[in-house]
Formats: C-alpha cells, structure tokens, sequence
C-alpha cells in the first residue's frame, strides 16, 4: 500500500464524515431508492435535470449504510453535475472504483455501485424504460 492508496482512504472517510449534497432536492426530476440487503445500505437519489431535459443539473443522496456506500454517494453526486443521463446510463461499476481510487473486495462492489445503480434505475424509471419500485443490489 503506497501513500496514494492512503490519500484515497482519507478522501472516502472525508466524503463518509461530511457527505457533499446530501438531503433532498425540493423539486427534483426524479427520485429512487434502493438498497443492499447484504450490509444494510440504503440510498436516496434525487436528480433535478435543467431544461434540456437530459443534463443532470442538481443531485441529492441521503440515506444511511457503510463508509464506502455513503462516500460513494457523495462522490457520484458531485460527479454527476453537468453530465447528460444518457453520461449516467453509460456508467459502469469500473467507474465508481475508479472514482474511489482504492481496491475494493467483491463484498464491498455492491455497497460501492449502490447509489449509481439507484440512480441509474431512477432515470430509466423517468425514461418509461423500466418499473421497479426499489432498486436492490441482490437483483
């Protein structure tokens, strides 16, 4: 373990302990929940797109879960602005590690992608694309 891989275990306690845009948006496009059952993790997405209606203007999380749930959160929320959601439906998991910057275990790959694939659900559910009430990392 380098002094990076140390830098990036700092910035997700950081994001953990004190979330970036975490609440709920007042008129937000679309919201989704969801969850991982396997650790507890939940995660409320909300996304507010501009008038385009497909550039990702305002992202909220709240919720409650683990370090890396929670960090993930904070870090898709900033990294969201001024994307497209066609941007967000490209995503992948190897992006949300990417985003961490630290190896995860694949015990901890669901609790990392959770808030992206919330979100992700949200805006196919927002398309007419998909119908599900809860997003679940089990599925």
């Amino acid at each position: 373990m380098g002094l990076g891989s140390d830098m990036y275990r700092q910035q997700i306690l950081d994001h953990y302990k004190n979330p970036r845009n975490y609440g709920e948006l007042e008129d937000p496009t679309f919201t989704h929940v969801g969850e991982n059952p396997m650790c507890g993790d939940e995660i409320r997405m909300d996304v507010k797109l501009d008038d385009d209606e497909e550039t990702i203007e305002r992202v909220a999380f709240s919720g409650d879960g683990c370090a890396i749930s929670q960090a993930s959160a904070s870090m898709l929320s900033g990294e969201l602005h001024g994307k497209t959601v066609d941007e967000l439906l490209e995503m992948d998991r190897d992006d949300i590690i990417d985003m961490l910057g630290v190896d995860i275990s694949p015990m901890r790959v669901k609790c990392a992608v959770l808030a992206e694939k919330v979100a992700q659900d949200g805006a196919e559910i927002y398309q007419g694309e998909l119908d599900v009430e809860k997003t679940t990392t089990e599925d």
